[in-house]
């Protein structure tokens, strides 16, 4: 009894604490052959790990022991200024539910890499993570089609995603 106690105020104390609660449910189907390659970053939430970077992408590499080498790149307040770039890895996670990955670029830290959405033909990808803090649209192309982006914004608005706070990348 006492045990349920503390785990209930524990998990109330988590959620309010964690503020937006979002439906950070993931994509049902995942084949990541189709999913490698480069990717344009469209827009993202605001994190101290790529203040100020635009013309950011991300390139998926399989790597010989079979995890994903993930390289992240983009230039820093300009499309001309200094390149940056921060080389990873990525790896299915245990449960092994597609679409969530764990993603390290610091040792064995591993943060969630979840595919909430992706186009029906990899043109476009919609990744969050367990917590309503991370969030970025990626594409296959250094631009989305008008439509497809508002298709994207409804459908995050209506997983509980504060859209708002998006920040629209500048791309070439």
């Amino acid at each position: 009894m006492k045990t349920t106690i503390i785990t209930t105020m524990l998990m109330g104390l988590c959620m309010a604490t964690s503020g937006q609660q979002v439906d950070n449910s993931t994509i049902t189907s995942f084949d990541l052959d189709r999913y490698l390659g480069k990717w344009y970053e469209i827009a993202r939430y605001d994190h101290t790990f790529e203040r100020n970077l635009v013309g950011t992408t991300a390139q998926y590499s399989l790597r010989d022991d079979g995890k994903i080498k993930v390289v992240n790149s983009g230039h820093l307040k300009t499309l001309d200024g200094p390149y940056q770039e921060s080389i990873g890895k990525a790896k299915a996670r245990k449960n092994g539910t597609p679409g969530q990955l764990e993603v390290s670029f610091f040792g064995p830290f591993y943060g969630d890499y979840n595919i909430l959405e992706l186009g029906p033909d990899y043109s476009y990808s919609v990744v969050g993570s367990s917590s309503p803090k991370y969030l970025w649209i990626l594409s296959r192309t250094p631009q989305l089609a008008p439509e497809v982006s508002t298709r994207i914004i409804q459908n995050l608005k209506r997983r509980g995603y504060d859209t708002s706070k998006l920040l629209w990348v500048e791309q070439k």
